[in-house]
């Protein structure tokens, strides 16, 4: 029911090919559960029309947060992924993760009243971290530029203060759902890659977000670059991608040749000012990417590529290097259909990436399971 088409009780049964007894008992259960709600009637074939039911979003709403190393977009959606309500604040992860996910907690209880809904309406909070997550469990593992956030039990945290279930997970992959779910819901293979003060990429495969054995799928700034030499990475290796196409790594490379950018911003600023210089170190950044995303091509063979964060989303440079290098050495099989494509979700991937999150979590059979057996006890 969730495709938002309206139906009867008939047209269920031979759709699904379940007993009449079986579909209108679960029916039944549904309305009551709020999930399924009256809309309208069918024609009549003789005495009273049938009544026609639908999938109901309103039901229940969501929190969506998307924690960044300075910021968070905090947003309340319906069933659907429809934003109700949001909220932006100027947060420094540095902090440690009471302060930061106390704000959190504030910010959500403030959206929820704003909306009229009440902490029983919440189905549950989906939360993106600016690092790696063991998504099992919910907590950052090692998070580089989150000091104090290592082993933290984040979904405890946050669930106690709005009493609904949490699921964490890196701000990639999040990126990689909003994306996915808002552009491109009929791509079934799509790999979003992120390029700001780090390198990352999200992998949808079979409509699915593929994780990995520990959550480490993804990972391409720290995949060795063909040409990153002895370029020395935050992650202590030599020649990382991150190392040499990231913001940071450009803006340093500037910096020897006495052109100033004071951070990603600044470089976009750069280029969009028509420096020539910084376009051609950001396009050199594309082609450096495009290098590691052949071989994920050749792997994966995606039908989409899109291409996020700061520099993407400004620096039309940074894509043309990427374009340039993939379809150049990709086989034609892999790319004659291929699109490289620059993020259209902008600011609101991450929260939406969240958002859908939960809602795959809180609307999967088992949990549909659960929910209902809870109503009839």
């Amino acid at each position: 029911m969730r495709d938002g088409t309206p139906r009867t009780r008939a047209e269920l049964i031979q759709l699904t090919g379940l007993a009449r007894s079986t579909v209108g008992t679960r029916v039944d259960a549904l309305l009551a559960a709020g999930l399924l709600a009256p809309s309208g009637e069918a024609a009549s074939t003789g005495g009273r029309p049938p009544a026609r039911f639908a999938f109901n979003p309103r039901a229940r709403v969501v929190l969506g947060a998307d924690i960044g190393a300075t910021h968070s977009l905090v947003a309340l959606t319906d069933l659907n992924g429809t934003v109700i309500a949001e909220r932006a604040e100027q947060l420094d992860i540095t902090l440690g993760p009471r302060l930061v996910l106390d704000s959190l907690v504030r910010t959500g209880k403030a959206l929820l009243k704003s909306a009229g809904r009440t902490r029983q309406d919440l189905a549950g909070v989906g939360i993106g971290l600016p690092g790696p997550v063991e998504h099992s469990t919910g907590k950052p593992a090692a998070p580089p530029i989150m000091p104090g956030w290592d082993g933290y039990d984040v979904p405890a945290h946050v669930s106690a203060g709005l009493g609904a279930p949490v699921l964490v997970d890196n701000d990639v992959n999040i990126m990689a759902l909003g994306e996915h779910a808002a552009v491109y819901p009929h791509v079934e293979h799509l790999v979003f890659v992120k390029v700001a003060t780090g390198i990352g990429a999200g992998i949808i495969s079979s409509g699915r977000l593929h994780r990995g054995a520990k959550g480490a799928a993804g990972d391409l700034g720290h995949v060795a670059a063909p040409h990153g030499g002895d370029a020395l990475c935050t992650c202590g290796n030599l020649g990382c991608l991150e190392a040499i196409a990231s913001g940071p790594a450009i803006v340093k490379a500037l910096r020897t040749q006495g052109i100033e950018a004071s951070d990603s911003r600044g470089l976009v600023d750069l280029v969009r000012a028509g420096d020539v210089t910084a376009a051609h170190a950001v396009r050199q950044a594309g082609r450096d990417i495009g290098e590691v995303l052949a071989t994920c091509v050749s792997m994966l063979n995606p039908e989409v590529i899109v291409v996020g964060g700061i520099l993407a989303q400004s620096a039309e440079s940074l894509l043309a290097g990427v374009r340039e290098v993939v379809y150049g050495r990709s086989l034609p099989l892999a790319t004659g259909e291929l699109q490289i494509v620059a993020a259209r979700t902008g600011d609101h991937a991450g929260v939406l990436g969240a958002a859908t999150m939960v809602i795959q979590h809180v609307l999967s059979a088992e949990q549909i399971e659960v929910q209902l057996a809870s109503m009839a006890g």
